[in-house]
């Protein structure tokens, strides 16, 4: 029996709704397989333990975590409770960087049955992989003065290392799909750093000349994804840019709810995370109408991860057959509860098996 030791966090808002329903979809695909389990372990990090504890996870969370072969999270945030820097830094970007999940994967594509925004999709199947450790989000920088004279400055910091990791898992993904991958830059703009990832770009780029690629600028190419996104596979992108171009990703693809990720340790040192890219929407929390796909395709991602490739590929034909028969939640313009698509979901993968 293979056994996949699951950290669950919930989370806030919807991710409280929506993560049991996506854990018994887990466990549906881990009983039809047979030789799989899941061993799981929840934990209460939110931001109502934040108003309890002082704390958005004790001292030692990460030493609970850090055992787990997975974290499976939901979603963080209320900011009416808590402020947005502290729930992000004290937990979500806290696992990220402690745990070496230098790379954010996030995967959007057209579904039959969901209409999506633009007018010509033409069957778009993208995958973005966003560096995920520095780049624009550095912690470097800081500000002085006050009133007028005040200055902010924010370093953009940028590696060889950690940008050529992030490139050579674009190339080698693209060789199990379509063997073309798209660099997000804007060294028109930019003087330092853009001309450093392209030039890094281009010299991982000759380690596979088997692989097609591109090079677009980043206004150019966030257009590009709505008026041609069929043209591309995989895109690498540093993680300012790999941010806003998944949020336009999952978009076209017609809400935000059922888009997946995954934040990737390379090294396996420590758990990845796996979450949806949606947030925690407390304004329909407690209606029983949030989407759960987002978490449950990211939990096909899951198994990906884990070599499950035949029970992902099974679990997402279920959720692409339950969105064709028309049960959707109303972000999809149905009106089905969140319970609902799940039930539909688990009743799929036992007729499908």
């Amino acid at each position: 029996m293979k056994k996949i030791k699951l950290s669950v966090i919930p989370g806030d808002g919807v991710g409280k709704e929506i993560m049991p329903h996506a854990v018994r979809v887990m466990d549906t695909v881990a009983e039809i397989h047979g030789g799989l389990s899941f061993d799981k372990v929840t934990y209460p990090w939110s931001c109502e333990y934040y108003l309890e504890h002082g704390k958005m996870m004790p001292e030692d969370g990460l030493d609970q975590l850090k055992d787990s072969d997975a974290v499976f999270l939901g979603a963080v945030g209320n900011p009416q409770l808590v402020p947005d820097h502290v729930t992000l830094w004290e937990l979500l970007i806290k696992i990220r960087r402690e745990f070496e999940q230098t790379l954010n994967i996030r995967h959007a594509k057209q579904i039959q049955g969901i209409q999506s925004p633009i007018t010509n999709p033409n069957n778009f199947d993208i995958i973005v992989v966003r560096e995920n450790s520095e780049g624009e989000y550095s912690e470097i920088g800081g500000t002085m003065h006050k009133g007028p004279d005040e200055i902010a400055v924010q370093n953009a910091v940028f590696t060889r290392k950690a940008s050529e990791t992030a490139m050579r898992y674009a190339f080698e993904l693209a060789k199990t799909r379509k063997n073309h991958v798209t660099s997000a830059t804007k060294s028109n703009g930019i003087v330092y750093s853009m001309p450093f990832w392209d030039r890094v770009f281009n010299d991982v780029a000759k380690d596979y000349p088997e692989i097609e690629t591109a090079s677009n600028h980043i206004d150019a190419l966030a257009a590009y994804f709505i008026t041609r996104p069929s043209s591309f596979d995989v895109v690498v992108a540093s993680n300012l840019f790999g941010d806003i171009l998944t949020d336009i990703s999952a978009a076209i693809m017609g809400s935000i709810g059922i888009a997946p990720s995954v934040n990737l340790n390379v090294n396996g040192k420590y758990p990845s995370m796996f979450e949806p890219v949606h947030g925690s929407a407390p304004d329909i929390y407690g209606k029983g109408i949030a989407n759960p796909i987002g978490q449950i395709w990211t939990g096909k991602m899951l198994l990906d991860h884990f070599g499950e490739h035949e029970m992902a590929d099974l679990l997402m034909k279920s959720i692409e057959a339950v969105i064709a028969e028309g049960i959707k939640t109303p972000d999809l313009g149905g009106s089905a509860s969140t319970e609902e698509v799940a039930d539909a979901i688990v009743a799929q993968l036992r007729r499908s098996n």
